[in-house]
């Protein structure tokens, strides 16, 4: 298990890596307003648990557990943006805003009923397929559109 912290550096670099094509440390310190220093330390911590490669100037490349925990914070992310914006009907800067505090306070299991609410509410699907955020076990029937 991985801090709130570390797991945002993972997301982060997921999201960079999808964008650019690679993943800089300048990057990351940009994207996430914070020192180089700050984010050489969470690379290295995150190098240690595992979760991705990266030699000193080199490239970073999140394993596949990195990349996991990435998308399921993504996900977790996404679900409560949904809910707040869709269902709560929050202006979509408020509904980011209040997504991002959420998401990091919320367990697995709170996140995965507020999924099948959400998909429930909205009519996206039937998610009486045992959805489990970590199994990621409806991505292949649940066919949603990008919401951000």
């Amino acid at each position: 298990m991985i801090s709130k912290s570390l797991e945002e550096y993972l997301k982060t670099m997921y999201v960079l890596k999808k964008q650019n094509g690679k993943i800089r440390i300048t990057d990351i310190a940009e994207k996430m307003n914070c020192t180089k220093p700050s984010v050489n330390k969470a690379v290295n911590n995150l190098k240690d648990n595992g979760l991705l490669n990266y030699e000193s100037y080199g490239a970073i490349e999140l394993t596949k557990e990195g990349e996991n925990i990435a998308k399921k914070a993504l996900e977790a992310y996404d679900i409560v943006y949904v809910f707040l914006k869709d269902v709560l009907n929050l202006e979509e800067a408020e509904a980011e805003s209040e997504a991002e505090k959420i998401k990091s306070a919320i367990t697995d299991v709170t996140a995965n009923k507020l999924a099948k609410y959400v998909h429930k509410e909205l009519g996206l699907s039937n998610l009486d397929c045992d959805y489990d955020i970590n199994k990621e076990k409806c991505r292949c029937c649940v066919r949603r559109t990008s919401v951000k």
